[in-house]
């Protein structure tokens, strides 16, 4: 477990400066930022909004439709694939299996490294959606907007079921980074599943596409005109096709006779 600890360190501080590094914080702050400035420079719809009940659960599903669709997924795709590409990029496999480690240590340390940079980013994410309402709120010297409890267990509930949904994504572009030295690849392969996930959706087999579950979930919340979602338990499916895909990954990377 201390290699295990030792290992992952490492792997956290290569990623430090890197484009993955700042997409995390980009990628989280995008969206609330833009609702901040909708909040300043239209503070007559935002004052009406911040009076109503449902204030801070239709800002939720506001941030979630623009994330949960492409942004999300898209993101997923392009840190999980620049991550696993850095040994790559700066040809240091070899000098990575010379240390007193073993390829379980370095697949899962890695892999984790990616697990917990996806947390982060729905941390960030949430923070700026209660920013998004707070700053406007100060700024226009609006007092409704704490008569509204925020809903964290709402919050909890949505994030938990996202970061779920994206594992399937995480797993795949995980096994095809390591396969191939040249970023291009998963990325492009990346980009052509999310691709069939979106023209599959109204597919009645949709769910068998493992880049859906993000957006199957946002439409599972009934909005008006959205594709319906398929009557299985697509979260299952998620957790499937993460744990057979990270078996896979971790299979090919083993015996892999040349790594890297």
């Amino acid at each position: 477990m201390q290699i295990f600890i030792h290992s992952f360190q490492s792997e956290w501080l290569k990623k430090k400066g890197t484009l993955a590094f700042w997409l995390v914080f980009v990628g989280a702050f995008f969206i609330p930022l833009i609702f901040t400035c909708r909040g300043l420079f239209y503070p007559a719809d935002f004052l009406a909004e911040a009076k109503t009940p449902v204030f801070w659960d239709v800002l939720q599903i506001r941030s979630w439709q623009f994330m949960a669709i492409f942004l999300l997924p898209m993101g997923v795709i392009l840190s999980t694939s620049l991550i696993t590409q850095l040994e790559f990029r700066n040809n240091t496999w070899k000098q990575l299996h010379t240390t007193p480690q073993s390829y379980t240590t370095v697949f899962f340390s890695k892999f984790a490294v990616i697990i917990v940079m996806l947390l982060q980013f729905f941390v960030l994410f949430n923070i700026g959606i209660y920013l998004s309402a707070l700053i406007p709120s100060l700024v226009r010297g609006n007092t409704d907007f704490f008569k509204h409890d925020f809903p964290w267990l709402t919050m909890l509930k949505h994030t938990s079921f996202y970061f779920l949904d994206c594992l399937p994504i995480v797993a795949i572009q995980y096994l095809v980074s390591l396969q191939f030295k040249n970023f291009l690849v998963p990325f492009s392969v990346g980009i052509g599943l999310l691709l069939t996930a979106l023209i599959g959706l109204q597919w009645k087999y949709g769910y068998t596409i493992p880049y859906t579950y993000t957006q199957y979930y946002l439409f599972s919340g009934g909005n008006q005109g959205s594709p319906r979602p398929p009557q299985v338990n697509f979260h299952y499916w998620a957790t499937g096709y993460f744990i057979g895909f990270t078996l896979l990954g971790y299979l090919l990377y083993i015996s892999k006779k040349e790594k890297g």
